[in-house]
């Protein structure tokens, strides 16, 4: 089996060869013969089939050494049961959590730190609360521990307050999955429960010319408005074997955490991208005319009702302000990538190469770009192609907020799920977010 060291240097042999042939009728002024043009596809479909392998080596030594960190992990935890080892031991000592928040710059990714503080003066985050949180989730809460988990809560229908550092961590993961969050702007309020946006609805006439002793006519059509972003109710259940649950090398408050993250990482991604403000985030490619989020004056046409066309990607980058390009980002279907992959000119030539619409490069940590932007495929991204229906976004993320609570309840079900030897969580946390400027944005929609 070639190694990645390999695999790289067959890609860059067959682009330069795809290269040479075009960069040779293009220097005679011709169009390439039928022989070049069958000769080019073959490189260049080659030069495919190998960053598929390319990609699938290093997804390949990321599990690796994903698997051998959670061995070592496992290792050092050896032998206990609910102890729990905190990822930040001094969380509840310092009040706050870090973890690491990716962050994007042009073309590189890069890690900073983002920061959740805690009211340590609660009773839900004390050491005491959280031991009895850890054994909850594991075997289920005695009297004593109980006592300390029902911090102002009803709790008939058996739902207890997690701490706060709990419901930190879980945000910290779900940053990972969901890539609006790694480029959002991300807030967390501990207790207030509406956070107000101010925004721009009128803006002002540009300043005047004028002498030494006046001062211009006097605008008064500036005007503010405020958005409202409100954490809104999110619940999830899942379902932990009870076998899982015992394992002496694994503590339970890792495994629900981490299952829980997965599961509401989805679901944020949808909302994000396609939620509809009423009871939950509004979405990126949701259209509005109240004056809240992205309204149909950015939109652009793909060039035709089934597909993108090159000229539609150039409006769309052009159409967005030159400040907004080092921190803009295109997101789209994979079905949507594949389409404008494939797109080619009149002589059956692909446009994305590296002198075309994109940019394929070999550099390593240096992803492919599409007019020189870097991209990012959702799931959830529409996939449609049929007549007026959105298929892509570009934009600066950062002008997304999305508010986090750290309130968060659960609950654990052990009868529903005795049968399969299961226990069942059911989670509910709160989430809001809105696109808070419409102007970094531009949707595309078929024509």
């Amino acid at each position: 089996m070639p190694t990645l060291l390999e695999l790289q240097t067959k890609r860059n042999t067959l682009v330069t060869q795809g290269r040479a042939i075009h960069d040779l009728a293009t220097k005679e002024k011709r169009e390439m013969s039928a022989d070049e043009v069958v000769n080019f596809d073959k490189y260049m479909d080659e030069s495919d089939a190998v960053k598929t392998e390319i990609d699938k080596i290093v997804k390949d030594q990321a599990r690796g050494k994903r698997l051998a960190e959670a061995t070592a992990e496992l290792e050092q935890r050896a032998g206990r049961q609910t102890e729990s080892e905190d990822p930040d031991p001094n969380a509840e000592k310092t009040g706050v959590v870090k973890f690491p928040k990716r962050t994007r710059r042009g073309l590189c990714a890069n890690l900073s730190t983002r920061e959740i503080r805690l009211d340590l003066g609660k009773k839900m985050n004390s050491p005491e609360t959280r031991a009895a949180f850890r054994g909850f989730l594991s075997s289920g809460a005695q009297a004593a521990e109980l006592r300390n988990l029902q911090v102002d809560l009803d709790t008939a229908g058996g739902f207890l307050v997690t701490p706060q550092q709990y419901a930190a961590e879980l945000i910290a993961i779900v940053d990972d999955l969901v890539f609006i969050r790694q480029r959002a702007t991300v807030m967390t309020l501990t207790n207030a429960t509406t956070l107000g946006v101010p925004t721009r609805d009128v803006d002002i006439a540009d300043s005047d010319w004028t002498s030494e002793l006046t001062t211009g006519n006097e605008d008064t059509a500036l005007g503010f408005g405020k958005r409202e972003l409100q954490p809104h109710p999110l619940a999830k259940r899942i379902r932990v074997s009870n076998k899982l649950l015992r394992a002496g090398a694994l503590d339970a408050e890792s495994i629900v955490r981490d299952r829980l993250a997965y599961k509401f990482g989805i679901t944020q991604e949808k909302a994000f991208l396609l939620g509809n403000g009423a009871g939950q985030p509004l979405g990126v490619m949701t259209p509005t005319t109240n004056g809240s989020g992205i309204s149909t004056a950015r939109d652009i046409v793909t060039g035709s009702a089934t597909n993108f066309t090159a000229d539609g990607l150039i409006n769309a980058k052009y159409f967005l302000k030159p400040q907004y390009w080092p921190t803009a980002t295109w997101a789209f279907h994979r079905f949507a990538v594949q389409r404008i992959r494939q797109l080619k000119d009149t002589n059956g030539q692909y446009l994305w190469a590296p002198s075309g619409i994109g940019q394929a490069s070999l550099a390593q940590g240096v992803p492919d770009t599409i007019l020189e932007l870097p991209f990012f495929v959702s799931e959830y991204m529409p996939s449609t192609f049929t007549t007026g229906l959105y298929v892509g976004v570009l934009g600066d993320f950062s002008f997304y907020w999305i508010v986090d609570a750290l309130t968060m309840q659960l609950q654990r079900l052990v009868e529903l799920y005795a049968v399969s030897n299961q226990t069942g969580y059911i989670a509910r946390a709160e989430i809001d977010g809105a696109p808070v400027l419409e102007e970094p944005f531009v949707r595309l929609i078929t024509s």
